[in-house]
């Protein structure tokens, strides 16, 4: 009888992780290695993603890299050919990300372009052409990272909400259009954690005061805090949800 604990095992996956020269991606590019899988780092930064490939690998994870702009369509599909012919891509999280405040009535067009492009094109883009891999081989695993804000609003983030909201939405259509191929499609909402995205709200006092009284965990998150969620998203442990969103959050989204 297996163990369950054995369902939680990566050994033998391979994983691309868009984003992960950084913050969220790097941790979950790091958990995803702990737990047995190959990770392949991306990002535009083509030295900072071999530098952050390096650091894993000198902590005995098995990485590699693939430096590729995940907002042009082509550029992507050509990425993921290269990939896939390397060793299959049994995981992806699209994790890339960007954050573009502002108040709505002054948001400059060429802003909302660019943050629809990085937040919501690139899991069309990478989501598509890795499922289109994962398809005939009848399995795989597609995680979108979310956020509070696909649930939640607040002043002066109106585009990035919107971005967030139909990430939600794309994911739970994934799962819809591709479960039946043997592809699971979930995603993890983060709740408010210390990485440069959020590094002015981390400085401010009176938001950081404000945030770790809303939340009922009363602190920021760690990303390290992430890295069981995406085990478990990625793992065989997870093999019956799809289409659901996993919030890490401390408790933001239960309360008012």
């Amino acid at each position: 009888m297996t163990n369950i604990l054995d369902s939680f095992g990566l050994k033998g996956r391979r994983a691309l992780i868009t984003g992960s020269s950084a913050g969220i991606g790097l941790a979950l590019a790091r958990a995803l290695g702990q737990a047995g899988a190959h990770v392949v780092l991306n990002g535009r930064n083509t030295a900072k993603v071999a530098a952050c490939m390096q650091a894993l690998q000198s902590e005995g994870l098995s990485v590699g890299q693939s430096a590729f702009d995940v907002t042009d369509a082509d550029s992507v599909r050509q990425a993921v050919e290269q990939i896939d012919a390397e060793g299959p891509i049994d995981i992806l999280v699209n994790n890339a990300g960007m954050q573009l405040r502002g108040p709505l009535q002054d948001y400059a067009d060429a802003d909302w372009h660019t943050l629809m492009r990085t937040n919501l094109d690139s899991v069309y883009y990478v989501g598509q052409a890795v499922a289109r891999k994962m398809i005939p081989r009848g399995r795989g695993k597609i995680i979108n990272i979310c956020s509070v804000q696909s649930e939640l609003g607040r002043p002066g983030i109106a585009p990035y909400t919107a971005s967030k909201g139909a990430v939600k939405m794309l994911t739970k259509g994934m799962a819809i259009d591709w479960g039946q191929f043997g592809i699971n499609v979930n995603g993890i909402g983060p709740g408010y954690f210390k990485t440069e995205l959020n590094q002015k709200l981390v400085d401010d006092p009176a938001f950081s005061a404000w945030l770790i009284g809303r939340t009922p965990s009363r602190c920021w998150g760690d990303v390290e805090d992430l890295g069981g969620a995406a085990v478990f998203l990625a793992s065989d442990a997870s093999r019956f949800v799809n289409g659901h969103i996993l919030y890490v959050d401390g408790g933001v989204t239960a309360t008012l």
